[in-house]
């Protein structure tokens, strides 16, 4: 399929949970990685961008999982630009297994920023070749995660960003999410539950040194919701993972 960039990968010991399937939060990383791929092959390299003093901003993921890959298991991951809706990007992606059936899909949005005045920049900004791919969609723009106020969340934990979840910019890398939400389940929970799907929207960057409070709701028909904030209130993400 025309304009579609595509990636193997083994997923490796280091990759899982204890139950042998892929932890959630390195999917997300494989999905990154494509996507990075499949713009810097078109020519904005990551270089290149910085030289501009542009950048990329993840802002809402909505996953779909048949099933989670699982260890020792080579995985394909199919992406491709879905061209823009006003000032944002849409990216979508379908993951195949070793019998090219397809066990996850995802629709994302994404922001062209300027990396030094933190400013969201309309998409006739970028400067270099981006190809749009219209002949397959996984779904309609995703929906950004609001928590509806009748949704009752509770404290789960806290932590400060150190070292260990920073990236290259010394923001909370956007995978890491995905483990703030899964530290926030029970062991029971962990054993038991299935991860049918996961919908993030970032709301606002969180740097390193910051105070993170988790909070998250009760199995609500199928679905557990997830708000990371400030001790002030100033709230960094929302997310609902659908489990089964």
């Amino acid at each position: 399929m025309g304009n579609t960039w595509t990636e193997e990968h083994l997923i490796y010991s280091n990759e899982i949970d204890y139950n042998a399937n892929c932890r959630l939060s390195n999917l997300l990383s494989l999905m990154q990685r494509a996507a990075d791929g499949d713009v810097e092959h078109m020519g904005g390299t990551r270089d290149q961008m910085l030289a501009h003093h542009l950048g990329w901003m993840l802002t809402t993921i909505d996953l779909v999982c048949e099933r989670m890959p699982r260890f020792n298991e080579t995985i394909q991951i199919r992406t491709w630009n879905k061209g823009t809706k006003g000032p944002l990007w849409l990216r979508d992606f379908r993951i195949y297994d070793e019998n090219d059936l397809e066990i996850a899909k995802a629709c994302t949005l994404w922001a062209l920023v300027d990396i030094h005045k933190r400013k969201v920049l309309r998409p006739s900004a970028y400067p270099f070749n981006i190809n749009s791919n219209h002949d397959d969609s996984v779904g309609p723009v995703p929906d950004k995660m609001n928590i509806s106020d009748e949704v009752e969340l509770y404290t789960s934990y806290s932590i400060t960003v150190r070292y260990s979840g920073i990236d290259s910019n010394r923001h909370l890398n956007n995978s890491r999410y995905a483990d703030l939400c899964m530290d926030a389940l029970t062991p029971p929970e962990l054993d038991t539950i299935a991860i049918l799907g996961f919908h993030i929207t970032y709301v606002h960057e969180v740097k390193s040194g910051e105070h993170i409070e988790v909070l998250r709701s009760d199995l609500l028909n199928g679905y557990i919701y997830f708000r990371g904030q400030s001790l002030e209130g100033t709230r960094y993400f929302e997310a609902c993972l659908h489990v089964g």
